[in-house]
């Protein structure tokens, strides 16, 4: 018989950990822009402060929007911010993960469904995405054609990967790579990034991580703009894709580290030194 006196029901997170949920649920808007309204700050302060569970802020944010009459395009990104930024709170307060491809999907469908029509379905169309950082160029991403098996290989890689011997800086520089292969796959047409970075602190957990911190929060578009450039080549101008700005990032979230984190450096410069020549 399975002796229930060693499960417990999982209850509300701390106040301090529910500050830490709600300001990584909100920083990560900003990888697409996005500001969450003033009702959805004042209901995630109800929260931190234990006036209301998370269940019942996020009642809250959908029955606000369920009464509200149609939105103009920038109010129904608004709308997408808010409730995104609920469903990352709820996601992150659960302890339970699992290391698998289906994990990732259910996780882009918890988050936009109801926002995507395509919510946690693989992406069946090609696509590409002008980049600033790149000079509006686009990363090459995977074809429609190969990504669940590219997903499939990338997380058996990854799950027979052994981190035992790594120094704490080989094995986050490892997780970095693993993470940087994971987004350029971009499996679905939008939330590719929020998606990652939610299954990414839940998988880093799962290695003892105690990812309690403001980085995600404060640096949610430098998070992006790094995966950008680790996965972006141009030998013609002498662009080669870099992992140091990831790794930055990494470190700072993972080790302590204390570097810069600024986006203007992960612009793309052309270096004439560096060019490929073909004579």
């Amino acid at each position: 018989m399975i002796d229930l006196e060693n499960y417990s029901t999982q209850g509300e997170p701390e106040k301090k950990e529910r500050g830490y949920l709600w300001n990584t649920a909100i920083g990560l808007q900003q990888v697409d822009g996005l500001k969450p309204s003033d009702y959805l700050i004042a209901t995630a302060n109800e929260n931190i402060n234990g006036d209301i569970t998370l269940d019942e802020a996020y009642a809250r944010i959908h029955s606000y929007y369920k009464t509200r009459p149609a939105q103009a395009d920038d109010e129904s990104r608004t709308e997408e911010a808010d409730k995104v930024s609920a469903r990352v709170a709820q996601i992150l307060s659960e302890k339970t993960f699992s290391f698998t491809p289906p994990e990732y999907i259910v996780i882009h469908r918890r988050l936009f469904e109801g926002i995507y029509k395509f919510a946690g379905k693989i992406r069946d169309y090609n696509i590409s995405k002008r980049e600033w950082v790149l000079n509006g160029e686009t990363v090459y991403y995977a074809s429609a054609q190969s990504i669940r098996e590219t997903l499939d290989y990338d997380f058996a890689q990854e799950k027979a990967f052994r981190y035992k011997g790594l120094s704490m800086a080989a094995t986050v520089e490892h997780i970095a790579k693993f993470v940087s292969g994971l987004w350029q796959i971009h499996a679905f047409g939008e939330g590719n990034t929020r998606t990652t970075a939610v299954f990414t602190i839940k998988y880093l957990r799962t290695f003892g991580f105690d990812v309690t911190n403001d980085i995600f929060a404060a640096n949610a578009r430098y998070f992006r703009n790094a995966l950008v450039r680790a996965n972006y080549n141009d030998f013609k101008l002498g662009i080669h894709a870099t992992q140091e700005y990831l790794n930055s990032f990494f470190g700072n979230l993972l080790l302590g580290e204390n570097n810069k984190l600024q986006n203007r450096e992960l612009l793309a410069t052309p270096t004439v030194k560096d060019v490929y020549r073909a004579d």
